[in-house]
């Protein structure tokens, strides 16, 4: 599983001009089910997006279908982390076998 952090490098003007293909590009992947959850930083200065991808090449792939990044607005922070320890229902997010549930 892999948090994905995005910043913005560009003023907000330039992140609403590419918002609309930014919402498309979620959908699609939510579509997909590689996404789990997503959004705004607080204070908006970039995002979250809870990513359920196989390796670190697929997340990157992925990434370079985002407006942000192919418009260079906004930069990625890749990071990758186990699930050990989840509420109940989450599992159905995460290929983990039932040993590792706790």
């Amino acid at each position: 599983m892999f948090i994905l952090s995005l910043t913005y490098v560009k003023p907000l003007g330039e992140i609403d001009k590419n918002l609309l293909g930014h919402r498309a590009y979620l959908d699609k992947y939510y579509n997909a089910k590689k996404f789990i959850c997503s959004g705004r930083k607080n204070p908006r200065n970039g995002g979250i997006i809870l990513c359920n991808a196989s390796d670190q090449d697929e997340v990157k792939n992925i990434i370079k279908e985002d407006p942000f990044f192919i418009n260079k607005v906004a930069e990625y922070e890749i990071i990758e982390f186990e699930p050990t320890k989840f509420a109940p229902g989450f599992d159905q997010f995460i290929n983990l076998p039932d040993s590792n549930q706790q």
